[in-house]
Parts: C-alpha cells; sequence; structure tokens
C-alpha cells in the first residue's frame, strides 16, 4: 500500500481517505434518516454511553469499565430492538436504490415481458379522479410497481376486482366505509382497499398539504409506487413518486404524468398519440 503523507505515527494511504469518506457519508445518511425523531436522541444517547465506556477503559476504571461493558455487550440487540422502524426504512431505502431493483434491466427477459393487452388502463383512474375532484372528494390511489406492497394492503380490506370508474367512486364515496385509506392497485385490478400507509417525516413538506399527501410521500420514499391523490380541501388532483409532488394537474397532465411513470412513455409521445 501506497502512503501518502505521516501524521505523527499514523500513515496516511489513499484507502484510508476513501475509508473516512466511506464512514461520513453512512453517519451522515443515518442522521438524515433518524433527525426529527425521538430516534435521534437514543441514538445520540447510546452514542455518549460508548464514548464514556472508551474514555473509562482507557482510564483503567476497572469496576466502571466492566459495569458498561456488560452494556455494550448486549447493545447491538438493544439498537436492533429499538431503531427496527428506522433499519427496515434504511434497508427500503437501500434496496429501492439498488440497480437490481430496477426494472428495465431486466426487461428483455422472457420471465420479465408483459402482454401488451393486459396492460393497466389508466382511463377509470382520470375519469374516476375528475369526477371526486368535482365534488371535494379526497381519494388516495397507489399504483404499485416492481413491489407488491403486501404488507400494505394487508393492513387493508381485500377486494381483488377490476378497476373501473365506478368502483373508484363508491370505494371512495364519503358515507363508504372503505374511502378513509389507501387503494392499492396490483396489476390491472384493484388488491385492497382502506390501506394505512406510511407517513412522511420530512420537515420539508408544506403546511398545506395534508394528511393524504404526507402518506403519499411516505410510501413512495421507500418503495418505486406512484400515488394519485385527489385533495378533499381543495379538489386538485396530484402525482407523487420518489417523494416528489406533481399539484394541480389537469386531466391531460395527468395521463400524461401516469403514462410516463407506470409505463415509460415519454410525455412528447403521449402528446402526439392524444393529437392524433
Amino acid at each position: 500500500m501506497i502512503n501518502l503523507f505521516s501524521i505523527g505515527f499514523l500513515d496516511i494511504a489513499w484507502l484510508d481517505i476513501v475509508d473516512v469518506l466511506l464512514v461520513t457519508v453512512l453517519l451522515y445518511q443515518l442522521y438524515k434518516l433518524l433527525t426529527g425523531s425521538v430516534a435521534l436522541k437514543i441514538f445520540l444517547g447510546l452514542l455518549s454511553v460508548y464514548l464514556l465506556y472508551l474514555i473509562v477503559r482507557a482510564a483503567g476504571m476497572e469496576l466502571l469499565t466492566i459495569i458498561l461493558g456488560q452494556f455494550m455487550g448486549v447493545g447491538v440487540l438493544a439498537a436492533i430492538i429499538v431503531f427496527q422502524p428506522e433499519i427496515r426504512r434504511f434497508l427500503l431505502m437501500i434496496g429501492k436504490t439498488t440497480a437490481f431493483n430496477n426494472d428495465r434491466l431486466f426487461r428483455g427477459f422472457p420471465w420479465r415481458r408483459t402482454d401488451t393487452q393486459d396492460r393497466l388502463s389508466i382511463t377509470p383512474f382520470i375519469e374516476a379522479a375528475k369526477s371526486l375532484a368535482g365534488k371535494n372528494t379526497g381519494a388516495l390511489i397507489v399504483f404499485a410497481k416492481s413491489s407488491e406492497l403486501r404488507y400494505f394492503a394487508e393492513s387493508g380490506d381485500a377486494i381483488d376486482a377490476i378497476v373501473s370508474k365506478r368502483l373508484l367512486i363508491s370505494i371512495f364515496n364519503k358515507n363508504s366505509p372503505l374511502h378513509d385509506g389507501a387503494v392499492i392497485i396490483q396489476g390491472n385490478r384493484i388488491k385492497a382497499a382502506r390501506c394505512i400507509l406510511p407517513v412522511t417525516e420530512s420537515n420539508d413538506v408544506p403546511a398545506s398539504m395534508g394528511l393524504r399527501h404526507r402518506a403519499a410521500i411516505g410510501l413512495t420514499e421507500v418503495t418505486d409506487s406512484v400515488v394519485l391523490v385527489v385533495s378533499e380541501e381543495t379538489g386538485q388532483i396530484a402525482i407523487v413518486r420518489n417523494g416528489e409532488v406533481y399539484r394541480n394537474l389537469s386531466a391531460a397532465d395527468l395521463r400524461s404524468k401516469l403514462n410516463h411513470f407506470l409505463f415509460d412513455i415519454e410525455p412528447k409521445v403521449v402528446e402526439k398519440v392524444a393529437a392524433a
């Protein structure tokens, strides 16, 4: 290994610099993941106890070292239990960004080819969204992509029905027992309704966005799903993907966004087809 320079008795090489940079990035991502939650204070508390353990061990304080050593011995198990939601969210974020989660990587293989006749028709969603928005009726529709969203679907009521405008309107009717929650679309069918979604903990969400928008952002932060939101307060239609919200969409904009996000059809192509 070639040394770049030395600091006292320490020899610094390129590999050491890369190691420090990677640790810095990891700690920064952990801080971003924990910031704004109680878990950050717990993490800082555990870090303080560990630093105290290192100090008393270096000072030769045997009794305190034994006590803190026993605590640190179960520290990993305790951290897994305490930070279970954060660890799950962190692993979901890594799995979402990995190259093997990209549909385009395996699209050419026979087992990943889909029949164009079975492709989801987005017209019922556009018509239902227009009708619901005109009545200021809130709606939350999740389009599952590579992830089946089984965990979130099990939190609601299973439906397994063919998509139709009338069925979507009846589900989100204010008098319907299924209206409070999200509808999950898997393939070309309605998989479940009244589903509970994770709410984002980001502090950058504007106060004008309600719980539906925050739930849509939270789900798209950890999965590759696309979420259609109809605001109950304003009647505006929005699309959420990768934590980004596209608000105040017209019917044409909604069709363009859904075609682009779900089927990778570029907006210009959609406009030409619509004009034809």
